[in-house]
């Protein structure tokens, strides 16, 4: 097998934008015929013209907490608050429940989460064996890397979590080539086998999310004759991006249109600057659009030297949604776009919350060209219309803000 799942990674930049924005349109319209959340969220958007990034960016952003309140107000008539498409029965053949409760419908279509694409990129091929530790108790997260590895033509050992001796018995039983799972449990699996004299020297590779994976940990692996990759994927989205063998950030996934907005807004930032990451799925069944993700991170230039043409992102950088009390009121992200959307004189806002418990002080720092005392005034005056709050305003040169996503710092000493 080619190192590529399909031609579809290997496509002209070019030619995959125009076919995700030609089909963009038929998924709109899909989910606002075929769910009603989606009815309402879109009403009177016209399908036919969201045809490009710039008019995809005039929609709503609908973001994670939203479909949590979404869902707990239509239960129980309808767990998932009308966003799925799918009827149960042979349309749907699961439902999973993540934190929050958040459920999820599980198509019933192979490699439903199209995760067989980031297997291929981390050397699973047909006829492996892949010991899968993700747990199949409500969450999806078993279920997704099963459904990919099975797409793969492998064989899956269904481990489930916890049990770590047994698990260790049965990789020396069974001789798996493959491991996928979070990467601390494959840690813990890879000290216990030394400690008990386990042979699992069969795990050449792996498969591991849901947590951070740190270079460190890595290399830890590979020096154990363990290769590891990872994916970021979600119980809502499916797969998102994954990493290759270039280790250069990951690769989106084919069925996805990604966006990086300034957080607390729609708002599409500049490529390289860190933001929420905004998803679109093409996925009939759960058709999210504009689905924000609450994860920051940021696109990468160029391509991945692996011939994969799609564009890439940094990876998992943080949260985004820094809401923050300040003197007992809650200031969001929102709030600070709202106050630089007054003045085209500023590029870029951060608002810095800074003092000791119960002597909260605000200072919002602002990139621009023109630094002058009545811009300051005018600044501080909009901070407290909208926020009802006072803040010092300090203007930067451009530039100067740190690239990290950060609408609002709490430099708060809390000791």
């Amino acid at each position: 097998m080619s190192q590529h799942l399909d031609t579809l990674e290997t496509r002209d930049p070019q030619q995959r934008e125009a076919e995700l924005f030609a089909a963009l349109p038929q998924q709109i319209a899909h989910a606002q015929q075929h769910t009603p959340a989606f009815a309402r969220i879109l009403a009177g958007v016209n399908a036919a013209a969201i045809t490009s990034r710039a008019a995809l960016a005039q929609l709503p952003v609908t973001r994670k907490y939203e479909l949590l309140e979404l869902q707990k107000a239509a239960r129980p008539a309808d767990p998932f608050g009308g966003f799925s498409a799918l009827v149960k029965g042979r349309q749907m053949a699961r439902i999973f429940a993540s934190p929050g409760p958040i459920y999820e419908p599980d198509g019933s279509g192979a490699d439903y989460w199209r995760v067989a694409r980031a297997l291929c990129a981390a050397g699973f091929r047909e006829g492996d064996l892949v010991h899968n530790s993700f747990s199949y108790h409500m969450t999806p997260g078993a279920f997704m890397m099963e459904s990919g590895a099975l797409a793969m033509g492998c064989t899956v050992f269904p481990a489930g979590t916890g049990q770590t001796e047994q698990q260790l018995g049965a990789i020396a039983d069974l001789r798996p080539q493959a491991y996928t799972g979070t990467p601390s449990f494959l840690r813990i699996l890879v000290e216990k086998a030394q400690e008990h004299g386990a042979d699992i020297s069969s795990v050449k590779k792996a498969m591991v999310s849901g947590e951070a994976f740190p270079p460190s940990l890595r290399d830890w692996l590979a020096e154990r004759g363990i290769t590891a990759y990872q994916c970021y994927a979600t119980a809502d989205l499916g797969l998102i991006a994954y990493e290759t063998e270039s280790r250069q950030g990951m690769v989106l996934d084919e069925r996805v249109i990604v966006e990086i907005v300034r957080p607390g807004t729609g708002d599409p930032v500049p490529e390289g600057e860190v933001g929420e990451l905004v998803v679109t799925t093409l996925s009939p069944g759960y058709p999210l659009i504009r689905f924000g993700t609450g994860d920051l991170s940021a696109i990468l230039p160029g391509t991945c030297p692996t011939g994969r043409t799609n564009a890439r992102i940094k990876g998992w950088m943080g949260r985004a949604d820094q809401t923050t009390k300040v003197r007992g009121m809650f200031v969001h992200p929102g709030q600070v776009a709202d106050v630089a959307k007054r003045f085209p004189e500023i590029l870029r806002a951060r608002l810095v919350v800074s003092g000791e418990m119960a002597n909260d002080q605000m200072t919002l720092r602002v990139e621009t060209q023109q630094s002058d005392a009545a811009l300051q005034a005018k600044v501080a005056e909009a901070v407290r219309d909208i926020t009802k709050l006072r803040a010092d305003v300090e203007c930067v040169a451009p530039g100067s803000l740190p690239n990290d996503g950060k609408v609002i710092e709490d430099a708060r000493s809390y000791q």
